[in-house]
């Protein structure tokens, strides 16, 4: 017997997946291009249409602020449990957070 696969995007079916409207083109171009500023505060929202610096699937749905750009790639420290992650995504997996500019 072969053993199951473990790869990056092992067990996202559903987390990754769109909903009906949201299939296709990226929406909301004003969100793709917002220039994030260091210190920031930003949603993880992956959008499974892109597959450049797709984070994982652990960091969906939690906050995380802006640290750095890379090119036009942005590191977003992120809490998990007691340990600080450093993530390397495009701006189409960020959304701002409320409250910040």
């Amino acid at each position: 017997m072969v053993k199951a696969s473990q790869g990056l995007r092992h067990r996202t079916r559903r987390l990754f997946r769109k909903s009906v409207r949201e299939r296709g083109a990226i929406p909301r171009l004003s969100l793709v291009m917002h220039e994030y500023k260091v210190g920031d505060k930003v949603h993880i929202v992956p959008n499974p249409a892109v597959h450049d610096a797709l984070p994982h699937r652990r960091f969906v749905g939690k906050t995380g602020t802006v640290i750095g750009r890379r090119g036009r790639a942005y590191l977003v420290e992120v809490l998990l449990g007691e340990k600080r992650k450093v993530l390397i995504t495009v701006p189409e997996h960020l959304r701002p957070a409320q409250g910040s500019g």
